[in-house]
Formats: C-alpha cells, structure tokens, sequence
C-alpha cells in the first residue's frame, strides 16, 4: 500500500507533462487558425492584453501545481523509506529521510510527546496537519476558483468594445471603422471565453489531481502513524488498556501451561509410587529368598544356629 502511495504523485506530474506536451503539439499544428483568431487584424490590444492575462493566470496556477506535486512526490519517498527502515532496521530509522519531511516532524512530535509523558492526542495532530497542508494549496484553489471568470471578464471587456463601435457605427453611419471594432469587440468576446474554457478544462483536471494526491499522502501519514507510531510511542489510558488486556491473555495462556505441566507432574509422580510399591514387594521377596538360602546353607552344612 504504501509503494502505491510513492508513486501516486509521480504519476501525476508525468500524466501533466505528457498531456501538456500533446496540448502543445496541437497548437503548433493549429498555429494559423490560432493566428488569425488571436492575432490578426486586431484593432485594438484589448484581446491580447485579456487572453494573456487569463494565459498568464493559467501558467502560474500550472506552475504551482507541478511544484505542490514534486513537493508530495519527495514526501511519499521519505514516508515509504521510513517505514521500509521501521520494519527492516529501527536503529537507523531516519537514514535518508529528510529532518523537515513531515513523517520526520510527525516521529519527533510523538517521540517528545512520549519523553514528557503526555497524552498523544492523534485527532489534534491530523486536525493540524491537514489545516497547514491546506493552505498549500491556497493559490491554486484561487487560480480554479477565478479562471473561468477571467473568460467572463474579456467577455465584458470586448462587449464593451462592441458597443462602443455600434454608438459611432450610429453616430456616422459611413464610418466603416465602427462595424469594424464593433465585429473586432465580438470576436474579442469569443477568443476570451474560448481561452478560458480551454484553459479551465485542462488546469481543473490536474487541480483535482493535485487535491487527491494530497489527500493519499495525508491519509498515508495518518495510516503510518496508527500502525507504527503509537503502538510504539503512546502511553494514555486508552493504550495501556490495551497492554494490560495483552498481559492478562499472556498470562492465561501461562496458566495454562502449568496447569499441563502440572497434570503431567501428577501423572509422573503417580508413575513412581507404583514404581516405589513394586521395588519395595521386589525387595520383601528378596529378603525372604535371601533368608531361604541362609537356612538351606546352614542345613547342608550342619551349621549351628545363631545363639546356640
């Protein structure tokens, strides 16, 4: 699960770039439909001032979303190789991770917590987590947020323009330079909504790429710090309830091989006091036959008896 999260970012930024660089590709081989839309016979500098600014607009929020998915890319690097190293190697477990990465802070955090005996409250420190993480993406939430209203905007702007050619198209009706800026207003206008439509499909896309790639790296953290941090760290009530319940299973099950040990004690003493009576009838029957002999002997030998 987790090399899955190492890589969720990674395939972010390659999926931007592949299809940035077909995007380009397209506009090259469009570039005199796009020339005499934009460009030519122009008027006034209001389309160009408008459709740059929205392009321009567009490029900062591509930018800040390419720099947020590196930055989550290195994060999910340093979260798998801390968990490679708790489970493989706890002695060198922040070999190669980053001391500002956030599992680093998150592991000094509860370590210091753990130090000083106090309540490691993990809702508190996802709550955190998630408001600073937040405010990372606060630019490119804005640029979503106001991307298509750029293209209303020009829309604005270049009606505007229209009209102003209609009232002198009215004021002379000769004038054919009013029919002309009142036409270039209109295609103003639609150059505008065309751009950022185009620009809004491509950046909204790759904004929810990015909130879902922040998203898999919180969720990673919070994950990590369940299974590996506070079994290993925490010390509230809640935990040593836990450890307790443990001792006491452990202890059962310790009771229960004395009560097998003892049983088989039992049986085995049981087996050597049957062993005791036989030697003990063994040794009686001995000491009879024993006796015999002694009596055989004194009898064949006519010897006198004891005492006389």
């Amino acid at each position: 699960m987790m090399e899955s999260r190492s890589n969720f970012s990674r395939r972010m930024l390659i999926r931007l770039i592949v299809l940035g660089a077909i995007v380009v590709m397209a506009l090259l081989a469009n570039y005199q439909f796009i020339n005499d839309l934009y460009l030519k016979d122009q008027q006034t500098p209001v389309g160009l001032f408008v459709n740059g600014g929205i392009l321009l607009v567009f490029l900062l929020g591509l930018v800040k979303i390419v720099t947020t998915l590196s930055y989550y890319m290195q994060e999910e690097v340093a979260l798998s190789r801390f968990v490679r190293q708790f489970s493989s190697d706890p002695e060198k477990l922040m070999k190669g991770v980053s001391p500002k990465s956030v599992i680093a802070r998150r592991h000094n955090t509860i370590q210091k917590l753990s130090e000083e005996h106090a309540r490691i409250n993990h809702s508190a420190l996802a709550a955190t987590l998630k408001a600073t993480e937040h405010t990372r993406t606060s630019f490119t939430r804005y640029v979503s947020n106001i991307l298509i209203l750029t293209g209303v905007f020009g829309t604005i702007v270049s009606l505007s323009v229209a009209l102003m050619g209609a009232s002198h198209l009215l004021d002379s009706a000769q004038d054919s330079s009013s029919m002309g800026l009142m036409i270039h207003g209109m295609s103003t206008a639609l150059s505008t909504t065309i751009t950022a439509i185009l620009c809004y499909l491509f950046y909204g896309y790759f904004y929810l790429k990015l909130s879902d790639a922040q998203t898999h790296f919180l969720s990673g953290v919070e994950e990590v710090t369940t299974v590996y941090l506070l079994p290993k760290y925490s010390s509230d009530s809640e935990s040593m309830l836990h450890e307790v319940a443990g001792l006491i299973h452990g202890l059962r099950e310790a009771a229960k091989g004395m009560q097998h040990i003892q049983k088989k004690y039992a049986e085995v003493g049981a087996r050597l006091s049957g062993v005791a009576e036989e030697l003990g009838v063994q040794m009686g029957d001995t000491a009879d036959n024993v006796d015999s002999i002694k009596e055989i002997l004194r009898v064949g030998f006519r010897l006198p008896v004891a005492g006389d």
